[in-house]
């Protein structure tokens, strides 16, 4: 994929940010197969759903097994999210062998997939997908700059 599709694909995982519950962090995730065509997106849903795994990967990761694959392997998708995945969601994407994934903002306090820590590249693991950071960052941040800034008002 070029970098204007992995441009394309962060557009979309923003459009899911808005599927996040209204106290929910506003993060998207989109999973789409290997010709490029979305077969899952979520947004957070943790507070919602009062799910401690309700995070946009792994809804979009769920959502995406029930379309795609053999039930649980996604070889060959690709996962776009809003925000660097944390250690959770990025151990699920590296069990559901996820091909690539694309996020937009870094998160230097959390991030399980090069700022905090790397789990998806880590060299001891059979499955590393490829990753790229960093798509259309400000726009992303921008979705958690205007969210606490709302609930820090409230």
């Amino acid at each position: 994929m070029t970098r204007h599709d992995d441009e394309r694909l962060i557009r979309l995982a923003i459009e899911a940010a808005a599927q996040s519950g209204p106290d929910d962090v506003p993060i998207g995730a989109v999973v789409v197969d290997p010709e490029g065509f979305e077969i899952a997106r979520a947004g957070n849903r943790r507070e919602a759903d009062a799910d401690p795994c309700g995070h946009a990967e792994i809804l979009a990761l769920r959502a995406a097994a029930h379309e795609f694959g053999d039930g649980w392997r996604l070889g060959g998708c690709t996962l776009a999210v809003t925000v660097e995945p944390c250690t959770m969601c990025a151990g699920a994407i590296g069990l559901a062998r996820i091909d690539k994934v694309v996020f937009g903002a870094w998160e230097p306090k959390t991030g399980a997939v090069g700022s905090l820590w790397d789990v998806l590249r880590d060299q001891r693991l059979t499955h590393r997908p490829q990753v790229r950071g960093g798509v259309l960052a400000d726009e992303c941040a921008e979705l958690l700059t205007r969210f606490f800034a709302g609930h820090r008002d409230s």
